[in-house]
């Protein structure tokens, strides 16, 4: 012996060192092609219109508003507005509901999304005071929806007549909070809302038939908490719903350019390169986004959501039409907006106030326990301190993704999806 390490000894370190190398650099490859799959190289066109010239490349006064107004929430972040532009009076503009934008599983009388028709208009309002316009609003100026035949009498009838008008002053209150994520469903902070924080958010309260009380009491907050757990997982055990979620559902950067609506993981604050890990991941192997799965994280999610809400939120109106539908919806983007200018955040968590029939028992359960005789919940909401800020330009906000076609089309129909 020499003292040399034997030949075949260096041939075997020779070989672990190929094989390792080999094994990193397929890791590496593999690591590349999903980020790519997930998107990571797409330019993000869907979060266009939250940069704040945005608004600045339409030259119609009507547009420029629409284009902050398409920023609201919206049930299930389907985004179900069209806006036409009246051709006669360039002060005019009528706001439709989309019937292509329903989803009947979860929403199936449609209540859900005249919310949306609502925060869609107070979005217009805030927008246009702060540029000193003056938004009227006259809801179903061509009367109230045939309801044997929704989808079509939606394609005809207006939900509103908006006329603009300008006003002595400009009046920016809550426009900033526009920008920001208005859903934040992670958890709540330890920290109390305070008497005053609700008496202000209450305030707000001001159309006649609407009521909004902010319940800050332990065994309340625990028993709201409680119940839009059991929500959860009754609506994630509906197979039809989960069905037409995962229909909405955006798996990359890709799917939300061109579609610009619907869910996407950053619903769950996910955002930079974990975003586009689970993306890749989603979009090359679809079992790993299953109802199964999909079900036990949003079970997860309401589950640490509800052990760290200090408060909630109960929107009630004390009839249920279409006008009381999207009439709290207005109320409740302005109860949005003003909670992040207070540097509170929001999460609505109506689960338990849905309509099919496997949510009945609950449903009926939570209106006997916080609504006024003969009045309709119409949003539960959790209000707290956030512990971590979603992203500003969150692609999936209740939904906050945009899908962003052109705003005018050549029939001046405008399709306003975000």
């Amino acid at each position: 012996m020499n003292g040399q390490r034997p030949r075949s000894t260096r041939k075997g370190v020779k070989i672990v060192a190929i094989v390792g190398g080999s094994i990193v650099a397929l890791a590496a490859t593999l690591l590349v092609v999903v980020l790519i799959a997930g998107g990571i190289l797409a330019p993000a066109t869907y979060r266009e219109p939250w940069d704040e010239e945005y608004a600045a490349r339409f030259d119609d006064p009507r547009m420029q508003l629409v284009a902050r107004a398409v920023l609201a929430p919206s049930s299930h972040n389907e985004q179900p507005w069209r806006v036409r532009l009246d051709e006669a009076d360039e002060n005019v503009l009528y706001l439709y509901t989309d019937s292509h934008r329903l989803t009947p599983e979860v929403d199936p009388l449609a209540r859900q999304t005249m919310i949306s028709q609502g925060t869609f208009l107070e979005y217009l309002v805030i927008a246009g005071r702060h540029v000193g316009t003056d938004v009227t609003i006259e809801l179903f100026p061509d009367g109230t929806y045939d309801e044997a035949d929704l989808p079509a009498s939606m394609d005809e009838l207006p939900v509103a007549r908006i006329v603009l008008s300008p006003r002595s002053d400009a009046n920016s209150d809550d426009y900033a909070s526009l920008f920001l994520s208005d859903t934040n469903r992670g958890p709540y902070a330890p920290i109390e809302v305070t008497a005053e924080q609700a008496s202000d958010l209450e305030a707000l309260a001001t159309m006649t038939g609407l009521t909004l009380t902010v319940h800050r009491d332990r065994e309340d907050v625990s028993a709201i908490g409680a119940a839009t757990v059991r929500g959860t997982v009754i609506e994630s055990e509906n197979q039809a719903v989960a069905a037409e979620s995962a229909r909405i559902f955006r798996s990359n950067e890709y799917r939300k350019n061109e579609t610009r609506s619907g869910f996407a993981v950053e619903g769950q604050g996910t955002d930079g390169f974990m975003k586009y890990l689970l993306q890749g991941l989603t979009t090359l192997l679809p079992g790993t986004n299953s109802a199964e799965a999909a079900a036990e994280r949003a079970v997860a999610l309401a589950t640490n959501g509800a052990v760290h809400t200090p408060a909630y939120i109960v929107l009630e109106t004390a009839g249920n039409t279409r006008i009381d539908q999207v009439r709290s919806g207005m109320l409740y983007a302005q109860v949005s907006l003003r909670a992040r200018s207070m540097g509170l955040v929001v999460q609505p968590v109506s689960q338990v106030l849905e309509e099919y029939p496997s949510m009945r028992a609950e449903r009926a359960a939570i209106h006997s326990a916080y609504a006024t005789d003969g009045g309709t919940i119409q949003m539960l909401v959790r209000l707290g301190t956030p512990t971590v800020d979603y992203p500003a330009h969150d692609a999936s906000r209740c939904r906050r993704s945009a899908r962003r076609e052109t705003l005018v089309a050549p029939d001046r129909w405008a399709p306003t999806t975000r």
